[in-house]
């Protein structure tokens, strides 16, 4: 896990890259990759953020979440800028790009659904497994013991010649 600083130094350097490549290129459509960097930074500084919220981090937590949801507030208002990028004239790319993004976004809730699913069923298995050897174990413990007693009782028999 990174750690906030990091993450919000990482934001800012991406926001910064955005605005120069602003700058330089004619066609929004090259902005892909360096959107695309600044969009992980953001997302990497929110995973950072909910393990403030965990208590993940030692030391200020209260600054460094402070510090985290400036940095993310600012990074709504550039991207309501972004936005603006794409309008009049590829507002439909961008509109394509928010769908894609929904949907990733299903497509990665349902992912980790199924794996908490597998998880479950993992321990579950696990569980049934220990029952399982539990009883076994039991089974054979007293099998033993009744075949020891058993053996007991005829030795004793024939020491007091029991039948006879």
């Amino acid at each position: 896990m990174i750690d906030p600083i990091s993450a919000l130094a990482a934001v800012t350097t991406a926001v910064n890259l955005v605005k120069k490549a602003v700058k330089t290129v004619d066609d929004v459509r090259s902005l892909g990759p360096v959107l695309g960097k600044y969009f992980d930074a953001k997302a990497d500084a929110v995973k950072v953020l909910d393990e403030v919220h965990k208590g993940g981090f030692k030391g200020s937590n209260m600054g460094k979440a402070v510090e985290l949801e400036l940095a993310l507030a600012d990074a709504r208002n550039f991207e309501e800028q972004v936005k603006g990028l794409f309008f009049p004239n590829n507002m439909d790319i961008w509109e394509k790009i928010v769908a894609r993004r929904k949907q990733m976004d299903e497509e990665d809730k349902a992912q980790r659904r199924r794996a908490a699913d597998a998880a479950i069923q993992a321990r579950k298995k696990r569980a049934e497994d220990l029952e399982l050897l539990i009883a076994v174990t039991l089974g054979v413990i007293v099998i033993v013991v009744v075949v020891w007693g058993g053996i007991e009782i005829l030795i004793y028999c024939k020491s007091v010649k029991c039948g006879s």
